[in-house]
């Protein structure tokens, strides 16, 4: 019984040893195996570069948010509650296809005095506290001029993929903010 399993073990031996021999040899299929091996990191390179295309096509859609609610008011002489909440659904809808949820808006006029001191004159805002009346605001220097008023318009976009999601743990946040002189008046009214 010693004798056939000794055999046995020879001969299975011997067969594994030519065959380890032979895919020494044999080359064909390398290309197949090589692929294998990288296709998971070729996967992960094309969801991260769809990923960060589309952080970037929301990051631009914010920002053309921002320009275009500030331009809307600052084309007016002045502006009321049903015009503010226009200017937010046309906020909302600019940022197509993405999901607006997490989309703030904070459109502020900041009102110099001849002294070039800065304070909000008034203030709306679409998923976001407004900025307080007769707050002072910081400004870059030389951006207003004295006894004029600028509009400001803040925009903060949080964006969510299942890829940033996973790398990240959370939403990717861009924000940006356009300053806009009134185009038809010194002041931009607000009025109820």
């Amino acid at each position: 019984m010693k004798r056939i399993i000794f055999e046995a073990t020879e001969l299975f031996t011997r067969a594994g040893e030519r065959l380890t021999r032979r895919f020494r040899r044999d080359r064909r299929g390398v290309a197949a195996v090589e692929f294998a091996l990288i296709l998971p990191a070729m996967i992960a390179l094309y969801l991260g570069l769809v990923d960060v295309t589309q952080i970037l096509s929301a990051s631009r859609k914010a920002s053309g948010v921002a320009s275009a609610v500030g331009d809307l008011v600052a084309q007016s002489i002045q502006i009321d509650d049903a015009g503010m909440d226009n200017v937010f659904v046309a906020a909302a809808s600019m940022l197509s296809p993405f999901d607006p949820s997490t989309l703030t808006v904070v459109i502020t006029s900041i009102d110099a005095d001849g002294d070039g001191n800065t304070t909000v004159g008034w203030s709306d805002a679409l998923n976001a506290a407004p900025r307080g009346v007769g707050s002072s605001v910081a400004l870059p220097e030389g951006l207003i001029e004295p006894n004029s008023s600028l509009i400001m318009s803040e925009v903060t976009y949080s964006y969510e993929s299942a890829v940033s999601h996973l790398v990240s743990g959370g939403s990717v946040d861009t924000e940006d903010t356009f300053y806009l002189r009134p185009r038809r008046s010194l002041f931009v009214g607000r009025v109820d």
